[in-house]
């Protein structure tokens, strides 16, 4: 066999691999996100999880890929391992946001915003970066921001589209009263857990797929090298997460503990290829470290955030960007600070507009009676779980 046609089916038999790993994620987030909400509010959780992955993969294949890389044609790989990879990562964008406002969200006005941001505001951030690079040559070009799977590209994205859908929907009824915060509990810990563990091991396919391949020696090095390192950041999270909410409150919350996970693995993803195995220790304390205090902090805010998405993805998606020009030899902090700054004013002012302008036809938020009846109720006709049904 040729040995170009041998690099040719093992790279695309990877790609397909990884993409398989990151569509776990997407049961991945249902799970953590079923489990955190209440549980008259699972199946509608469940329902957006799912219909975010069929709307967002179709208004890419669609519409998306070919805004984002301007061609399918692919010489290394299959063109068809090429979309299907490029497609698993889009729904994130969205599953980001969802998370984010569950408990008070409409579907129908999320699945629209869904097909603009899986064919249109995602694809133009894919192709400044990864793709076609329509920006070549102006002063906006921010293609020099290293960014090996997204931290800045989907996670902060996802999170600023997330920031400006709170600001519009608002908390959920009895988040905030009297200016104090009221704590709604997760409704099932085994869920979380299960979901977000589910998360960590498709980063294994998000990070180590986009090394791009597999075939030769060095090139396997390098995918088991940006492996290890992700993990390591995720692992580093979780134990500073636990260290310090055992100091604050001499108890160990499992939840920030795997948002601490979450937020190491979202902090790596810039630059997971380009450390040494001891960097990403640190990268990930800090990233664990981030999580923990910025989710009272967006409460003191305000910012009604169920699962701690901006915490973990937009908090660690600048610093994981910014960290790669910090620590990683031959890429400018500039142009890092660049891309996350082009990136956070589009994704956040594209998003804001297009969700307002949605909402002014098909109200985002739903009534207080129908959050005091849960969503489930009023927007799939099917409780989860009917006979634990509960009235706050």
């Amino acid at each position: 066999m040729p040995t170009g046609d041998f690099s040719y089916i093992i790279d695309t038999l990877f790609l397909l691999f990884a993409m398989t790993l990151i569509i776990f994620m997407v049961p991945g987030f249902a799970m953590l996100e079923a489990g955190i909400v209440r549980t008259k509010n699972v199946s509608a959780v469940l329902t957006v999880n799912t219909m975010i992955y069929a709307v967002a993969s179709m208004a890419f294949l669609l519409i998306g890929y070919q805004l984002a890389f301007g061609t399918w044609e692919n010489d290394s790989v299959s063109k068809w391992a090429a979309f299907l990879f490029q497609m698993a990562f889009v729904g994130k964008t969205v599953n980001i946001m969802s998370g984010g406002v569950s408990e008070r969200t409409r579907i129908i006005p999320l699945m629209i915003f869904t097909v603009l941001m899986a064919a249109v505001i995602y694809p133009l951030v894919v192709n400044w970066t990864w793709g076609a690079n329509m920006l070549e040559g102006t002063f906006l070009d921010i293609s020099a921001m290293h960014d090996l799977a997204g931290s800045t590209v989907i996670h902060s994205t996802g999170a600023w589209a997330l920031l400006a859908s709170i600001l519009i929907i608002g908390p959920r009824k009895g988040r905030y009263v009297d200016g104090k915060v009221r704590v709604i509990p997760a409704s099932n810990i085994p869920l979380v857990t299960l979901g977000a563990m589910v998360l960590w091991i498709g980063w294994f396919g998000f990070n180590g797929g986009s090394v791009g391949s597999i075939a030769t020696k060095e090139s396997a090095d390098a995918v088991a090298l940006t492996i290890l390192n992700t993990n390591t950041a995720g692992l580093a999270g979780a134990i500073v997460a636990a260290v310090i909410v055992y100091i604050q409150y001499r108890k160990f919350d499992i939840t920030m503990i795997l948002n601490g996970a979450l937020g190491g693995l979202v902090a790596i993803t810039a630059g997971a290829d380009l450390f040494d195995i001891y960097t990403p220790i640190l990268i990930g304390l800090i990233g664990g470290a981030l999580v923990v205090f910025a989710v009272p902090m967006f409460d003191r805010l305000r910012l009604d955030d169920p699962v701690g998405a901006l915490s973990v993805h937009l908090v660690n998606g600048i610093w994981g960007t910014v960290a790669v020009g910090i620590f990683a030899e031959d890429v400018s902090l500039a142009a890092q600070l660049k891309g996350v700054l082009v990136v956070g004013i589009f994704a956040f002012v594209v998003s804001y507009i297009t969700m307002f302008a949605i909402d002014k036809i098909i109200t985002f938020r739903a009534s207080d009676d129908e959050q005091m009846e849960g969503i489930d109720v009023s927007e799939c006709g099917v409780e989860a779980y009917p006979e634990f049904k509960r009235a706050f």
